[in-house]
């Protein structure tokens, strides 16, 4: 990853670190306080800690954003880029979106917004960093990424991330693979912030769609 404003790599070393998904599983958890006693806390696009603080904690230090995500938090940049302007933003997408010579529409967004807010910590995935997820997806499931027509998520570069910087891992509100096989499962929404699909159902059209799954 490169900082946008100072070309610089990212350097991440954190002890314990705490995973916190964007499910609705998280609704209720009340480990708030047992998250922000985490070395390093890592959240995922625009999932919001105001006035959800008892259940998934006041603290971010690292934050995880598809390219698809960008523009969520340029609804309320005041909010991610100026009161959070001590969390660092990894941005991850396709290289046509975030090229530098001008012509990569999401990445002329972000050097907008630090030009806005100078303290703002946002970094970039680099084309090498893209090629060794899809690598590492090749060799996880058996398959080509783009042969497959699958995306990564931002789940999956959340864990590669701190898989690499974090000595231990908590991971909070992420369900297993046969948890929606289990007889009378808790119904919770996809995002814990929203109202919208139970998230058994969506990750079923996620995982049955033609292009897209993973």
């Amino acid at each position: 990853m490169a900082c946008i404003l100072k070309l610089e790599p990212l350097q991440l070393d954190c002890n314990l670190c705490a995973i916190v998904s964007n499910s609705g599983q998280m609704v209720g958890q009340k480990v708030g306080n047992e998250i922000d006693q985490s070395s390093c806390i890592w959240r995922m696009n625009n999932a919001p800690t105001k006035g959800y603080e008892e259940d998934v904690g006041r603290m971010t230090m690292i934050r995880v954003v598809s390219h698809t995500s960008v523009p969520l938090l340029l609804k309320n940049p005041d909010y991610f880029f100026k009161e959070a302007n001590a969390t660092i933003y990894v941005i991850w997408g396709p290289f046509r979106n975030m090229r530098k010579d001008g012509n990569g529409i999401v990445y002329n967004m972000l050097k907008k917004t630090v030009d806005i807010y100078p303290n703002a910590q946002i970094y970039v995935t680099t084309e090498k960093r893209m090629s060794y997820c899809d690598g590492v997806f090749k060799k996880e499931t058996g398959k080509d990424r783009v042969q497959s027509g699958s995306y990564l998520s931002t789940g999956w570069f959340t864990f590669i991330l701190a898989m690499d910087a974090c000595y231990g891992i908590h991971v909070y509100g992420m369900i297993n693979d046969t948890y929606c096989k289990t007889e009378g499962y808790r119904k919770v929404p996809y995002h814990y912030y929203e109202q919208g699909r139970d998230e058994c159902d969506e990750y079923f059209l996620h995982e049955h769609a033609p292009y897209g799954g993973a």
